[in-house]
C-alpha cells in the first residue's frame, strides 16, 4: 500500500477512535469534565490533522514530481525505442536490398558459367571480345571481321596495312583447362596435360591456315586467347598451381608456324604498334601526295617561263618596231623643218629592248 493512502487511513482510524472514546465517556456520565476533554481531543486532533495535511501535500507533491520525472523519462525512452525501431528498419531495408543484389549477381555469374560451357558461346564471346578491341583502337577502315578468303574459309578477323591484311583468329581453350584444374589424380592430370597440349597445338595449326602470302596476307598470323589467366598460364608454363610444360608450344607457334599469340592486353599493345605504322604509312602517303603537286606545280612553272619567254620575244619585236617606226616619224619632222624652216617639234622616245637573263 502507497504512503499517501497509509496516512489518510491512520488519521481515519485515530479520529474515529477519539469520537468512540468521547461519546462512551459522555454516554456513561464518569467523567465531568467530557466537554473539556473532547474540547482538547478535537483541538489535538485538529492539530494532528494539520500536520498529516502538510505530510500528506509534501508526499502528494514528491509523487507528482517523481510522476512527472518518471513520464518524461518513458517518454525519452518510447522516442528512443521509435527512433531505434526506425533505424533498424531502414537497415533491415537495406539488408534486403543488398540481398537481392547478391542473388542477382549470382544469377548473373551462374548464367555467365552457363554461356561458357558452351564452346560456340565462348567462341561469340571470343569474338565480340576481339571486335571490341579492334574497334576502340583502329579506325573502321583498318580492319575487318569474318573476312572470308577465295576458298570460302573464314578468319574471325583482318587488319589492313596498306595492301596487306593481317590475320587475327580468336581461341577459347577452356574445357580441358577447367579438367586440369578440378583434377585430384595425378595421373588422369597428366592425361590431361597432353589433351590440353594437343588442344593448343592444333588452334596454332588452325590458324597458321589463313596465312597467304598469295592472297596478300602478311607472312605472319595472330592467334587471340580472350582470357590473360590462359594467356599468363602459357608464359609460366603453369595451370593454376600445376606445371605444365607449355614453353615449347610458344617456340612451336612463332618459329614454325608463324603464328603469335596474344591475349587482350598484348594484342592491344601490338594494335598500338599497327595504329602507329598506319599512321607513318598516312604521313608517307601526304608526302608522296606533296612531292607530286610539287612536281606538278615545277611543270606549271617551267611552261610559265616558256610563255614568258615567247611573251619577252614578242615585246622585243614589239619595242623594235616602235623605234624603227619612231625614227622613220623623226625623218619626216626633219624633212617638214627644212621646207617650213621653223623649229623641231618631235623629239624621238626609244625604249630598250627587254633583256633575258
Amino acid at each position: 500500500m502507497s504512503t499517501p493512502f497509509a496516512i489518510i487511513l491512520l488519521i481515519l482510524v485515530v479520529i474515529g477512535f477519539a469520537t468512540v472514546i468521547l461519546v462512551i465517556l459522555k454516554k456513561t456520565g464518569k467523567d465531568t469534565g467530557a466537554d473539556e476533554k473532547l474540547k482538547q481531543v478535537h483541538e489535538e486532533m485538529e492539530k494532528i490533522k494539520e500536520e498529516m495535511k502538510g505530510s500528506l501535500e509534501k508526499n502528494l507533491d514528491f509523487l507528482q514530481k517523481q510522476s512527472a520525472a518518471t513520464a518524461g523519462m518513458m517518454q525519452r525512452q518510447t522516442t528512443d525505442t521509435a527512433k531505434i525501431v526506425q533505424e533498424v528498419t531502414s537497415k533491415l531495408e537495406k539488408l534486403e536490398a543488398t540481398n537481392k543484389q547478391v542473388v542477382g549477381f549470382t544469377d548473373q555469374l551462374q548464367n555467365l558459367e552457363r554461356v561458357l560451357t558452351s564452346s560456340k558461346n565462348r567462341g561469340s564471346l571470343g569474338e565480340a571480345s576481339l571486335e571490341l578491341i579492334l574497334s576502340n583502337i583502329l579506325p573502321p577502315q583498318a580492319y575487318e571481321m569474318q573476312y572470308k578468303f577465295e576458298n570460302g574459309e573464314t578468319v574471325d578477323a583482318v587488319v589492313k596495312i596498306k595492301n596487306k591484311i593481317l590475320s587475327v583468329d580468336a581461341k577459347f581453350s577452356l574445357d580441358n583447362y577447367r579438367r586440369i584444374l578440378s583434377e585430384v589424380n595425378e595421373e588422369k592430370k597428366r592425361e590431361l596435360e597432353k589433351e590440353f597440349k594437343n588442344d593448343l597445338k592444333k588452334r596454332i595449326d588452325e590458324t597458321a591456315k589463313y596465312i597467304r602470302p598469295n592472297e596478300d596476307t602478311l607472312d605472319f598470323a595472330f592467334m587471340f586467347i580472350p582470357a590473360e589467366g590462359i594467356y599468363y598460364d602459357l608464359l609460366i608454363n603453369e595451370v593454376g598451381a600445376v606445371k605444365v610444360d607449355t614453353g615449347g608450344l610458344i617456340d612451336y607457334a612463332f618459329k614454325e608456324k608463324k603464328v603469335i599469340i596474344v591475349s587482350p592486353t598484348t594484342f592491344a599493345a601490338y594494335l598500338q604498334t599497327v595504329l602507329q605504322g598506319l599512321r607513318a604509312l598516312q604521313i608517307e602517303e601526304s608526302a608522296k601526295e606533296i612531292r607530286k603537286r610539287v612536281e606538278e606545280l615545277g611543270r606549271h612553272i617551267l611552261s610559265y617561263d616558256e610563255y614568258m619567254k615567247k611573251l619577252g620575244n614578242n615585246l622585243g619585236t614589239v619595242v623594235n618596231s616602235y623605234n624603227t617606226a619612231y625614227k622613220e616619224l623623226n625623218k619626216i619632222d626633219k624633212d617638214v623643218v627644212k621646207i617650213t624652216e621653223g623649229e623641231k617639234k618631235i623629239e624621238p622616245l626609244i625604249l630598250d629592248k627587254p633583256q633575258s637573263e
